[in-house]
């Protein structure tokens, strides 16, 4: 008998879900994760009193009740909407796209009169049958304004390539909305964890023993000769010692600074959709959790390529990186005492609800 039933590799959502079902079974857990805290990318530290999301905004959201009740029995999460806007050259948009964005254009009032200017804009483009990358799938869908104001400038930063170099997948459509109404997302629960997100992982993975600043593939052997099977939440080309080449990234850096002020900028999310701004966004994260603190914190974040010296943020699902993938993919199969899940070993952009959701029927079938 080995001293843990599971090593789990990563302390983040998956992981720390998977351990605190795994506890509710009798099961020994061991988390180790290569940084110095808990939480993975949803960790958040209070500086100044406030909740810092260190590794870009996290706002919950879920259509599955399940998943909602979840969560919040650990912790109460707050009301928050996230209702974003869009700076272009000093100018302020609502986002999503719906009454007041396209007031804020063309001062339509009428869903009717917004219509019939996007499709006035549209039909300028009509003649394109197939679009050949972003740029054109966008302005066949939404017109020049709003491509050129809201769309290619945030889409080039977040790609680090001009738009008609990006493929044209990446916009399928345009969630436009004939309704006076900010609210980003369409789930029906929505909110943030009073005190954070680190306070949720912290209840999950209460009673099981953790390991930080713990490099797995530093001590791999020693490490897998402790539990019966490994949970493995890192990145599967690296598992695999990238045998079938590296999958791209992409990645992003954050500027952080605390102000001397109560509220900077008024809203916790601002995307910059100019190109000549070099960060797609600036958060005011005090604005999470409706904060009254006499400072406030704001970061600006950057993308830019992936390289081994930062994380691994993005996955970019295009032909060549899914057919690199579905050849790990394939020989993780083999390895009936390793259970590969979450975002990095699934190489899968998840929301957290879908991670969440992922490692309970992970758990479901494995015991």
């Amino acid at each position: 008998m080995k001293e843990y039933d599971y090593l789990i590799v990563g302390a983040g959502l998956f992981g720390s879900v998977f351990a605190h079902e795994a506890k509710k079974k009798g099961k020994k857990c061991l988390i180790i994760d290569k940084r110095n805290h808990i939480a993975g990318n949803v960790y958040t530290e209070t500086i100044e009193g406030i909740n810092v999301h260190k590794y870009g905004a996290h706002i919950f959201h879920t259509s599955n009740k399940e998943i909602w009740d979840y969560v919040n029995s650990f912790v109460e999460f707050n009301r928050f909407t996230n209702s974003p806007i869009a700076n272009y050259k000093g100018k302020l948009y609502n986002l999503p796209f719906n009454m007041n964005t396209f007031h804020q254009l063309w001062g339509v009032i009428t869903p009717e009169e917004a219509m019939a200017k996007i499709e006035e804009q549209r039909s300028e483009y009509a003649h394109i049958t197939e679009p050949k990358n972003l740029e054109e799938q966008a302005l066949v869908l939404g017109g020049k304004d709003i491509y050129e104001k809201l769309i290619k400038g945030y889409t080039e930063k977040q790609w680090g390539r001009p738009a008609t170099e990006i493929p044209s997948f990446i916009i399928r459509r345009l969630p436009f909305r004939f309704t006076y109404d900010n609210n980003y997302f369409k789930d029906i629960y929505q909110g943030i964890p009073i005190g954070g997100y680190t306070k949720l992982v912290e209840k999950l993975v209460e009673g099981v023993e953790i390991r930080l600043n713990i490099n797995y593939f530093e001590n791999k052997e020693e490490l897998d000769a402790l539990a019966e099977k490994v949970v493995y939440t890192g990145k599967i080309d690296e598992f695999f010692n990238f045998e079938f080449g590296e999958l791209d990234y992409r990645s992003l850096h954050f500027e952080n600074e605390i102000i001397d002020t109560p509220n900077y900028q008024g809203n916790a999310v601002i995307n910059y959709t100019d190109k000549d701004v070099p960060y797609t966004r600036i958060i005011e994260h005090k604005h999470f959790e409706f904060g009254t603190q006499e400072k406030t914190y704001v970061t600006k974040e950057y993308p830019h390529e992936f390289s081994k010296d930062n994380e691994s943020y993005y996955p970019i699902n295009d032909d060549k990186n899914q057919e690199i993938f579905e050849k790990y993919q394939a020989k993780s199969a083999q390895y009936n005492n390793v259970i590969f899940g979450g975002r990095l070993a699934e190489y899968k952009y998840y929301d957290m609800h879908q991670v969440i959701e992922k490692a309970l029927e992970t758990v479901a079938k494995e015991l």
